[in-house]
């Protein structure tokens, strides 16, 4: 198995992850996809080292991202629910007075 394939398919994700956050800034939900695609390449990588090192621990890693993510959705559409009810929109500029 050559890791190098694996790493740069998790580099290229992980880079269209940024990119994909740095040039939608104005729908939240939107914005949220490419940091699930950037978890997507952590977890890759996770089970590449895991595989080239004959260790466990990666794939133990790979199983709990799913479940942090599924739990980070789940809190972010609430806020999305909420704040949308709250003013009507969830577009970020106008999202700058949210105060905690």
């Amino acid at each position: 198995m050559d890791p190098i394939k694996y790493f740069t398919f998790s580099m290229i994700i992980s880079i269209l992850g940024i990119r994909g956050i740095l040039l939608n800034r104005r729908n939240i939900p939107i914005m949220s996809m490419p940091i699930e695609s950037m978890l997507l390449a952590v977890n890759s990588n996770f089970l590449v080292f895991s595989v080239s090192s004959d260790d466990m621990m990666g794939q133990s890693f790979a199983s709990l991202v799913p479940t942090v993510a599924a739990a980070e959705s789940a809190i972010g559409l609430a806020i999305f629910v909420i704040t949308f009810r709250v003013r009507g929109t969830i577009a970020v500029e106008f999202l700058n007075s949210i105060q905690g």
